[in-house]
């Protein structure tokens, strides 16, 4: 008797859907290529903004222990974050958005999922893409969007910043310019 609630439990168990899965101990990159070639051939070809001429490409890199990455296709450009080495992720609803904060500031993905890699998240830069982006290009755009990603943000303060040479030389106390030698030292690499 005991014996048949346990196999009835473990059967149950194998029937329920995953709550987490675990992340890829090596780059996804080739995974997602591969996986990206198939949909194209077997979903996109047909479709009127399917360019060509544009290869697949996909570059990941770690980040803060996931797999950061992005994806070029003949339809879109897309930023990509899988589980990295080590992790678990629960399982999320497909559509469901996250706001991640990257180096380069905020981006909003969405919970996606392919039939290898399972789910991952992804936020849309390009869709469709430039029918006049080349092959070239669009390696080179890929390349340069995960530095991007990963590039601190260059902006203003709040207040903005006042670049006139008077408030440069007129710091108040506590300023990190208020201090006589800091002062002397900027005012002598303006010379």
């Amino acid at each position: 008797m005991v014996q048949s609630i346990v196999n009835e439990a473990v059967n149950e168990a194998a029937q329920e859907p995953a709550q987490e899965f675990s992340g890829f101990a090596t780059n996804p990159a080739p995974l997602l290529v591969a996986q990206y070639e198939r949909i194209a051939q077997q979903e996109m070809q047909a479709l009127p903004f399917y360019h060509p001429a544009m290869p697949i490409v996909a570059e990941c890199t770690l980040f803060e222990g996931q797999w950061l990455g992005c994806v070029l296709t003949p339809w879109m450009l897309s930023v990509v974050v899988l589980p990295g080495p080590d992790q678990l992720w629960p399982v999320r609803g497909s559509s469901d958005r996250l706001a991640l904060k990257l180096p380069c500031g905020n981006l909003t993905f969405m919970v996606g999922a392919l039939p290898e890699t399972g789910q991952l998240l992804a936020c849309s830069l390009m869709s469709p893409i430039d029918p006049h982006l080349g092959a070239d290009e669009g390696r080179a755009l890929v390349s340069s969007t995960l530095k991007m990603l990963l590039s601190l943000p260059v902006q203003q303060g709040e207040g903005g910043v006042n670049l006139s040479r008077r408030r440069l030389f007129s710091g108040r106390r506590g300023d990190a310019l208020a201090t006589p030698s800091a002062r002397s030292h900027l005012q002598s690499g303006l010379e």
